[in-house]
Order: structure tokens, then sequence, then C-alpha cells
């Protein structure tokens, strides 16, 4: 199965510039966050597959007006060609009041109103996530410090991947675009889009 991750930055070859063939063998699309919904629409219309999506911090215009034709993901898990996929987005609170961000405390309510469908679901596959984990990728200004309320998550359930956004190229030329924690590669979609070739779940040992 190909998936196709996108975060913050609107690619312009796959916008301004499209060509089809740019989306042949993509299976699924997944956005972490920070995208234009008239963006996120055009794709999931030219790809003719499933785009799920969480929020970043810049999205509180989804309430009113959120992508169409896409799937939001937030606190819950959706099971798609047999992949199990949690959306947590938003980021760690830098302004009071604003939305799509969250203290620490409201994260891990959140992820504690999870705990029941993830014992349904056995785990999880994907972690789809606007922000970091707490030194996974992070940075240490508050507004891009990663939530430490994912850790516990990540050791619990063992997801396959961690996908994020939040954390763009243009504040470290060193950003990695890949880490390993544990068993769970973690794929930063801010730095560039990127393309996951990730084995169907019936071929998964």
């Amino acid at each position: 199965m190909r998936l196709l991750l996108l975060s913050d930055e609107e690619d312009k070859s796959l916008w301004d510039f499209y060509q089809p063939e740019r989306l042949a063998g993509i299976d699924m699309i997944l956005s972490a966050g920070d995208l234009k919904a008239e963006y996120l629409s055009f794709l999931v219309t030219m790809a003719n597959r499933p785009l799920l999506y969480v929020r970043g911090n810049h999205d509180g215009d989804y309430v009113r007006r959120p992508p169409e034709g896409c799937e939001c993901v937030e606190d819950r898990i959706a099971v798609v060609n047999g992949l199990r996929i949690l959306g947590l987005g938003g980021c760690l609170r830098y302004n009071q009041g604003a939305s799509c961000q969250y203290t620490e405390r409201e994260m891990q309510r959140r992820i504690r109103h999870l705990w029941l469908a993830l014992h349904r679901h056995g785990g999880i596959d994907i972690l789809l996530t606007h922000a970091p984990a707490r030194g996974l990728g992070d940075a240490e200004d508050l507004a891009h410090r990663g939530f430490a309320a994912f850790l516990p998550l990540l050791d619990r359930w063992k997801p396959r991947y961690l996908i994020h956004g939040h954390v763009h190229k243009r504040y470290g030329v060193n950003l990695p675009r890949t880490l390993q924690y544990g068993d769970t590669t973690i794929i930063n979609a801010a730095v560039g889009r990127y393309v996951l070739d990730i084995a169907d779940p019936g071929q998964i040992p």
C-alpha cells in the first residue's frame, strides 16, 4: 500500500502545476495539518482515494469549512484498507483561547478517552498527529515543543508509524525526516511531501 504524507506547506507540483501521474499509484493520502481546505479537497478529487486528516494549529477554519470529500480522524480510530489510524491533531498551547491548541493535561485527557477504542481495535498501525512527540523531532520553543503525552501511547501500543507535521524544514537544515523510537518509525511530513510504502495488514508477520 502506498501512502502520500503531507503537512504544513502546499506542494505546488500537486496543485499549481498538477499532472495526473504525480498521484499515480497512491492508495491513501494522510494530512498532518495546516494545509488549506481547498488543497485537500482538490487532492482527494484528483486522486479519487481516501484522504484522512487531523487539524493543525492554524486549521480553526476547518470547523466552519472543512475539506470536502475528506475524512477527519480527530480523537478516533479509523480503519481504512485494514490500517488502524488514530488522529490527534493540534499543538501545545502557546496562545490562550486559540483553537487547536492543548495543554499536556488536555492532551492526556483526549488520549484517556480513546483507551477503550484502543483495546477494542487491538492497538493501531498509524498515529497521525500535527505536533511531534516530546524529544522526537520537536523544537525547544513552546509553540513547537512536542507532547510528552504521546510517549506512553507509543510505549503501550507500539504503532508502526507516528506521522506528524508542525516542525517545518525552514526551522533547521538538519531536521530529521525520520526517526526510530522502539518499534515506531516517526516521519515528519512537514519536511516536504513523503511517499510511504507500507505492507498491507494481512502481510504483516
